[in-house]
């Protein structure tokens, strides 16, 4: 694992008001431990993004969330401000940016990306899934924003 990534998993560990506040009190050892705790959890987490075929990060105007198949993470946040994230979609993780999405009902009746890799044969009903790569050829055309895009390019 990257100096780096290690390094903003850490500050964003010690930045949590419940570590500061242990720190602020004098209980440094068990903040370290909680926040040992929370950068090897997050560091799960950034292994399912790079493992997991249907991972990815979506960022709109309710948040950030980061799928994992079965778990989710998320904040309130926009992506700028959520550092987990942020490094899932610098280490390569597709990046679905909806903000600039301006039919919320078409966007709100698209199906959801399927956890496990298997796909619905009706893609289209209630609690229906698609692959990842259907779903970016869906909300892009309704206009969201494509980073580490995992579709294959067509040559011309």
């Amino acid at each position: 694992m990257q100096t780096g990534v290690l390094r903003v998993l850490r500050a964003t560990a010690a930045s949590w008001w419940r570590h500061r506040e242990l720190r602020r009190t004098g209980q440094t050892a068990l903040a370290q431990r909680l926040e040992r705790q929370t950068v090897l959890r997050d560091l799960g987490y950034l292994k399912q993004a790079a493992a997991l075929p249907n991972a990815h990060v979506i960022c709109g105007e309710g948040g950030t969330f980061l799928h994992l198949g079965w778990t989710t993470v998320s904040t309130f946040a926009p992506i700028e401000r959520f550092p987990l994230a942020a490094l899932a979609v610098a280490r390569g993780t597709p990046f679905i940016d909806i903000r600039p999405i301006s039919d919320v009902i078409a966007f709100a009746n698209l199906p959801r990306v399927t956890r496990d890799g298997s796909a619905d044969l009706e893609p289209w009903g209630l609690g229906s899934s698609v692959s990842l790569i259907t779903y970016i050829d869906m909300v892009e055309g309704l206009g969201a924003r494509i980073v580490n895009d995992p579709r294959p390019r067509q040559s011309i």
